[in-house]
C-alpha cells in the first residue's frame, strides 16, 4: 500500500493514543531512530520507546497495550525478531503500522499489522518515500492535528521538499575525500565513528552495517557528547576517526570531539552537513534531516572501500550462511 498520512492519521484519531513504539533490527532499526527522536522533541503528551525488536518483545512493557502505535520496520520483511515484535503487539492491542521493501514477505501477513506499507529501493526514489521520510511524514501530520501546540508542521513539509536535492550536493561535494579516504585507509586495522543527534543511529549504522557488516572491517560508534567520558582516552596519532558533523542544536557536540581530536594529532576524516546546503532547511526542523545525509555517506564511504578493497557488499561469511536462529516466545 502506498503512504496517505492523512488517510492514515484518520485512524489513528480515533483511538487516544498516549505512547509510540518503535522496533526493528540492524539498518532497520537505525531507519526509525529519527522518528523516535522527533517525538521526542516535539511532542508534550506522548511517550516514545524505541529498542530492538527483540528486546522489545522479551521485556514487553506495560505501556505497550491498545493506547499505542507500534512501527515494525524490516527491510526484507522476513526478519524473525521483527515478525514476533509484530505479533506480540497485535496481541497487546497496539496499532502496528509495518513497512517493509517486499510486499509479499512474510511481514505482510495480515495477522500482523493495522496497515502495511511498501516502499521502493532504488536511487531514483524520493526521500519523502524510504522509511525514514515515510515515519516523519506520518507524525508530522498527527502532530499537527492533535497538538495545538506543535508549530513546525510546514517546516518539515519543506524540509521533506528540499533532501532529494540537499543529498545529491552531498554526494558530489564528498565523492573526492571518499575516494581519497578509500584508497588510504584500505588497509586500515580499525576506526571509530562519531556522531550526535538525530543522526547518531546514522552514525552507528556507517560503523555497523556499512564497515562491520559489508566491509568486514573492525569499527566503533561513540556518540559524539559520550566522547570526552572515558573514549577520548584511545586518542593516538594511529587511531583513525571518522566525525560526523551535524547542522542543528547538536553541532557543538560534533566540533568539540572534532577540535580536540585534530588537537592531540588524532587522524581525523570530517563528514559535516554544513557543506551539503542543509541551511536551506529551517533552523528549527534541520535536525531531523541530518540522518538523511549521513545515511548517504556511509553509504558513499562503503562503496568506495568496496572498490579500493575488492571486497563486495554483498559479500556475508555468516549473515543468511548459518543458522543463528532463537527460541521464540511463541514457539
Amino acid at each position: 500500500m502506498k503512504l496517505n498520512e492523512q488517510e492514515l492519521v484518520k485512524k489513528l484519531t480515533e483511538r487516544e493514543i498516549t505512547d509510540f513504539y518503535f522496533a526493528a533490527c540492524g539498518g532497520s532499526l537505525n531507519d526509525l531512530y529519527p522518528a523516535h527522536y522527533f517525538i521526542e522533541k516535539e511532542s508534550r503528551r506522548l511517550h516514545s520507546t524505541y529498542l530492538p525488536a527483540r528486546e522489545l518483545t522479551l521485556t514487553d512493557p506495560p505501556r505497550w497495550n491498545e493506547h499505542s502505535v507500534t512501527f515494525v520496520l524490516s527491510h526484507s520483511g522476513n526478519t524473525p525478531e521483527v515478525i514476533e515484535a509484530a505479533r506480540l503487539a497485535k496481541q497487546n492491542g497496539s496499532f502496528v503500522i509495518a513497512i517493509s521493501h517486499d510486499p509479499e514477505s512474510k511481514l505482510a501477513n495480515p495477522d500482523l499489522y493495522d496497515v502495511f506499507y511498501t516502499y521502493e529501493w532504488d536511487e531514483k526514489t524520493s526521500q519523502q518515500d524510504v522509511p525514514m521520510g515515510m515515519e516523519l511524514r506520518i507524525l508530522n501530520e498527527y502532530l499537527h492535528q492533535t497538538e495545538d501546540t506543535y508549530q513546525n508542521y510546514s517546516q518539515m513539509l519543506a524540509g521533506l521538499g528540499k533532501i532529494d536535492q540537499i543529498i545529491a550536493n552531498a554526494e558530489k561535494y564528498q565523492l573526492p575525500a571518499a575516494q581519497k579516504f578509500a584508497q588510504k585507509y584500505r588497509k586500515q586495522d580499525f576506526m571509530y565513528i562519531l556522531g550526535s543527534g538525530a543522526a547518531r543511529s546514522q552514525a552507528y549504522g556507517f560503523a555497523i552495517c556499512s564497515m562491520m557488516e559489508m566491509q568486514w572491517m573492525d569499527c566503533a560508534f561513540i556518540d559524539s557528547a559520550e566522547f570526552f567520558h572515558g573514549p577520548f582516552e584511545v586518542l593516538q596519532d594511529d587511531k583513525l576517526f571518522i566525525q560526523c558533523v551535524n547542522v542543528g542544536k547538536n553541532r557543538v557536540l560534533d566540533t568539540r570531539s572534532r577540535d580536540f581530536i585534530q588537537k592531540y594529532h588524532g587522524q581525523i576524516e570530517i563528514i559535516d552537513a554544513k557543506n551539503f546546503g542543509m541551511e536551506d532547511i529551517d533552523d528549527a526542523v534541520v535536525d531531523y534531516f541530518n540522518p538523511f545525509v549521513f545515511y548517504k555517506m556511509g553509504v558513499l564511504y562503503r562503496d568506495q572501500l568496496a572498490l579500493k578493497r575488492a571486497h563486495d557488499t554483498d559479500f556475508r561469511q555468516y549473515m543468511g550462511k548459518v543458522d543463528y536462529s532463537y527460541k521464540s516466545i511463541f514457539s
